[in-house]
């Protein structure tokens, strides 16, 4: 068996990369102030780690519609309202910026896609601060920004489906003698179908996590509490809000999973 020889600057490689690395890190480092640490840092800590890990349970339900749940509620509805309303509006956008040609440069996808770039520019929280001078604070507000951004999102996911799929059935249907609309509703609609849920169901799981902080600027849902509880540092109510928040997330991903499994 022959071993193969490598050279000096091949052993040595590995390492100089590895200081490289190390090096950059520690640069990075060196900016960080390290004098701005109160004296009380250590005391603090200590009641947030108590509050997180003795939540206040009697918050989970207090029947006047200020409680955990009834907030959890809210941020789902915002959720999927702005998911569903996004995945309607993103099918005409989708059809607009799909390339079916094969051509490198189409004016009419071109124009679709930078119409979804400049949507999916302005982040969750932008656009909610946006719609809360509009339309006034409140779930309204969340639920727009959520429908708006995920329009970006979604349309080029399903611009990238309505791409990748087999447009021969399509092509076969307008050959025989049927119209443009014939091919859409027959051969490409029912082919895309699938990958729209299954887009849309993803979307939703993140419209979940982005509806739980839109309520930190105002616009509805679980982040109201949160940063109220924060800002009066109540660490058994941040304690008790974060869990449930990780309990719906995982709900949420866990069903919408087992959905996603069956639709592909």
């Amino acid at each position: 068996m022959t071993t193969i020889q490598r050279s000096p600057w091949q052993r040595l490689r590995p390492w100089l990369v590895t200081l490289l690395v190390l090096a950059i890190v520690g640069w990075a480092f060196s900016g960080i102030p390290l004098t701005s640490l109160k004296p009380t840092a250590l005391e603090i800590t200590k009641s947030i780690l108590h509050g997180l890990f003795h939540p206040e349970w009697s918050y989970v339900y207090t029947g006047d519609g200020e409680d955990l749940l009834a907030a959890l509620v809210e941020t789902l509805a915002i959720a999927f309202l702005g998911t569903f309303i996004s995945a309607i509006l993103s099918v005409p956008f989708a059809f607009l910026a799909a390339r079916t040609s094969h051509k490198v440069f189409t004016p009419r996808s071109t124009f679709g896609k930078v119409i979804l770039t400049i949507v999916r520019v302005f982040p969750e929280l932008v656009l909610a601060i946006m719609f809360i001078k509009a339309v006034g604070p409140g779930a309204y507000a969340g639920m727009l920004a959520v429908s708006i951004h995920s329009i970006g999102m979604l349309g080029k996911l399903f611009a990238e489906a309505i791409e990748n799929i087999d447009h021969g059935p399509n092509e076969a249907i307008v050959a025989a003698g049927g119209s443009a609309l014939d091919g859409l509703a027959l051969a490409t609609f029912p082919a895309v179908l699938p990958e729209f849920m299954n887009y849309t169901l993803y979307r939703f799981e993140i419209a979940v996590r982005s509806a739980s902080i839109l309520g930190m600027v105002g616009a509805g849902g679980i982040g109201a509490p949160l940063i109220f509880a924060l800002q009066t540092r109540n660490w058994p109510r941040v304690g008790i809000i974060l869990l449930g928040i990780i309990v719906m997330v995982t709900i949420i991903d866990y069903i919408s999973g087992k959905i996603r499994a069956r639709l592909v």
